[in-house]
């Protein structure tokens, strides 16, 4: 057998990206360390820290701001499921920009996302739309 046809592995299509239009855009960022050690989930909407009390770090979208002066704005997706723990901020590939599947985004603590939390996720190139599922 010719190492050309060899398998090399397998692939699931999980759904969170929902077409190749506009190009997906992947960049790393900082993601705060947590109260409690956990993983973060692909697709997971991550919110950056601003205001007075920003530290331009990300965290998941439906965690709380530190008091009133601390803004959080949605601004990117998780690329991969992550580790998380208690003492030391995390380095991530996150998604800028490109087209995905609300349905299979993730957010905490029950948070629904806001027509605003789209409409800065759109203005940064982030798009939603539905998706065919996984056959």
């Amino acid at each position: 057998m010719s190492e050309l046809s060899k398998s090399l592995g397998t692939m699931e299509y999980d759904g969170l990206i929902a077409d190749i239009n506009p190009k997906l855009v992947v960049s790393g960022g900082t993601l705060r360390k947590l109260g409690a050690a956990g993983t973060i989930k692909r697709g997971t909407i991550l919110a950056k820290s601003g205001g007075t009390a920003g530290d331009n770090k990300l965290v998941a979208l439906g965690t709380a701001a530190s008091g009133d002066t601390e803004t959080l704005t949605a601004y990117a997706i998780l690329c991969d499921d992550v580790e998380v723990g208690t003492t030391d901020d995390v380095t991530v590939p996150v998604y800028l920009a490109g087209c995905f599947n609300l349905n299979k985004c993730v957010t905490i603590n029950d948070h629904t996302i806001t027509e605003a939390e789209k409409d800065a996720l759109r203005n940064g190139g982030i798009f939603f739309k539905a998706a065919a599922p996984a056959l």
